[in-house]
């Protein structure tokens, strides 16, 4: 008794192919001998190379969605949607602007990765602290001055 199946097929292809072959096509079946899928899947790797030869990457300027009024609400109602937001975010001034940074764009808008929108924030985030911490110091020395004045 064989307990391998794979064994069993290279054993029917290489004693009763024809036969099997006869009768998988009179049974609509498809042939599960070796050399019958290596070469099923030799000729599906063949069609997939040709279909490659036909496929061509487009420019970013090619794949621009004309604007359109219904366009942009659908966009803006999947984005809503997708992301999660709250309706009030399209309503947001933030929001409008960076819709109007966009839509002066002539050849699409590219979109900052996760590292990049990172350090950017970050790096906005360390200058309001310094322009913070500038404030904050004019303020400490007008008190020091403030309530020395008012000692006399």
């Amino acid at each position: 008794i064989v307990n391998e199946t794979s064994t069993l097929r290279r054993h029917a292809e290489a004693k009763f192919a024809g036969k099997y072959r006869t009768w998988a096509k009179a049974n609509a079946f498809t042939s599960k001998l070796p050399g019958d899928i290596a070469a099923e899947k030799k000729k599906a790797a063949h069609a997939q190379q040709m279909i490659d030869a036909h496929l061509t990457e487009r420019k970013l300027s090619e794949r621009t969605i004309p604007y359109t009024h219904q366009n942009f609400r659908k966009a803006a109602i999947e984005w809503l949607v997708a992301t999660d937001q709250p309706i009030q975010a399209l309503e947001h001034p933030k929001f409008k602007e960076m819709i109007d940074v966009a839509s002066r764009a002539t050849q699409g808008v590219k979109i900052p990765g996760r590292k990049a929108t990172r350090a950017e924030i970050i790096r906005v985030f360390k200058n309001h602290l310094t322009k913070l911490k500038k404030k904050l110091n004019v303020c400490t020395i007008l008190h020091s001055i403030c309530s020395y004045l008012t000692r006399f």
